[in-house]
């Protein structure tokens, strides 16, 4: 069980490796963009100019929700206890299944460690959900296909 709980301290490492490239490429975009339209001015060729500034704008809402998507991802990683052994799917808990292997902490996708995959699912997520207080031995049913839980770590 020891080797579950390493593997479950590196998802959560990864998590925040996920986490925090999100946040520097946001603000380094945001940097980018800013100093971009420091240099502008206004030209006689005013449509160029203010579409300029429009598209700037437009890419510059995206990455602050990009940052902000990010940024609340993180509140979540105090919530996680990767040194915690869970006996029930919940927050925080590695789940292996007849299906795949689930970490139950932050949307970051799929993570690879040591030739073996592993998603990592938001709790809120439709999979976690249906994984959500079952333990080992529980069969749940997911895409009406039946998914056996191994282990929860």
């Amino acid at each position: 069980m020891e080797l579950s709980i390493e593997i479950k301290a590196l998802l959560f490492k990864k998590c925040e490796e996920y986490i925090e490239s999100r946040i520097a490429t946001s603000k380094s975009a945001l940097d980018a963009i800013k100093e971009s339209g420091q240099g502008d001015i206004k030209s006689s060729a005013g449509d160029k100019f203010e579409t300029e500034v429009a598209m700037r704008h437009l890419e510059q809402e995206k990455y602050s929700k990009q940052l902000s998507g990010a940024l609340k991802l993180k509140k979540v990683l105090p919530l996680l206890n990767p040194d915690k052994e869970t006996k029930t799917v919940g927050l925080g808990s590695l789940v292996i299944t007849s299906n795949g292997n689930f970490y139950i902490s932050i949307s970051a996708g799929k993570i690879v460690l040591d030739g073996s995959t592993y998603f990592a699912l938001s709790g809120a997520s439709p999979v976690a959900k249906m994984l959500a207080g079952n333990k080992a031995g529980d069969t749940v049913q997911i895409n009406n296909k039946p998914v056996i839980i191994i282990q929860v770590v």
